[in-house]
């Protein structure tokens, strides 16, 4: 039995997207949890059935069932579908069950109420890229949520990448940075192969020029250990292209610009969530 079958004996998911496919198949289908205890329900039948086919998971026959066969329970809703959804499991939960919650936004203390104080909670931020297992997520504690169901949780979403625990305060800027974050990336993307484009190159070879650097970057900002300004120093000579081109940005202030928009993200989310 591996560790992460030891700290969820079972484990349910109301919701099948994207997210929670990306969990599913981290776990279930590299041997961390056996398929015969992790349950899952959707209003989609369609998802359910294809991930019953493809890793032979349980799926629960209500939200109801689903709770009361399960010590934890991934909410893996729409944020706008929450209320509806901790109303179909609020009778059916219990102070034994931990309650981990993807969706951005919604305070874990709503989501306790919404229980009525009867589940430990614990709010998880991940991002896109878990769906290739190099995401990044921030754990947060919630209202009867410890130390160890933290750990439990941090451990569960490392599996697709990296995990880090963090303050609830501080899922806002979780948010901003990692969770927003990809699609900054994919941004600059577009930027830098449009202005391949513009100077001449042809687009596939823009394309693959862009994506390769991107990656090889990031790659050895990583495996290298080395702070990405020592990195980018290095590349760049006295007088030189690489020079000349940061200097244009400084000029109009890429970095303030960049920051200002992080920053914003963050204010939509603490927005988004409202006063709890």
């Amino acid at each position: 039995m591996s560790d992460l079958q030891c700290l969820f004996p079972t484990l349910g998911f109301l919701g099948a997207g994207n997210m929670a496919t990306a969990i599913i198949r981290a776990t279930v289908g590299r041997g961390l949890l056996a398929p015969e205890t992790v349950q899952i329900l959707d209003v989609v039948p369609e998802k359910t059935e294809q991930l019953h086919q493809e890793l032979n998971v349980q799926i629960a026959a209500d939200p109801a069932a689903l709770a009361r066969s399960v010590s934890a329970l991934v909410l893996a809703v729409k944020p706008q579908t929450m209320d509806a959804a901790l109303a179909s499991l609020r009778d059916a939960v219990n102070e034994n069950h931990l309650v981990i919650s993807i969706a951005a936004g919604i305070p874990a203390g709503r989501i306790a109420r919404g229980l009525r104080n009867r589940a430990r909670v614990v709010r998880v931020m991940p991002n896109t890229p878990a769906l290739i297992g190099c995401g990044a997520a921030g754990v947060a504690a919630g209202p009867g949520a410890g130390e160890r169901d933290v750990a439990a949780v941090t451990q569960l979403f490392g599996a697709m990448g990296i995990a880090v625990p963090v303050a609830e305060e501080q899922l806002d800027a979780v948010t901003a940075l990692s969770g927003s974050g990809p699609a900054y990336v994919f941004r600059v993307m577009e930027i830098l192969r449009e202005a391949g484009e513009e100077m001449g190159l042809a687009r596939d070879i823009s394309h693959a020029l862009t994506l390769q650097t991107v990656l090889g970057a990031a790659r050895l900002a990583s495996e290298s250990g080395e702070d990405p300004a020592v990195l980018r120093q290095r590349v760049t000579s006295p007088g030189g292209t690489t020079e000349a081109a940061l200097g244009k940005f400084d000029e109009l202030n890429l970095a303030g610009v960049f920051k200002a928009g992080v920053h914003r993200a963050r204010d939509r989310s603490r927005e988004l969530a409202g006063h709890d």
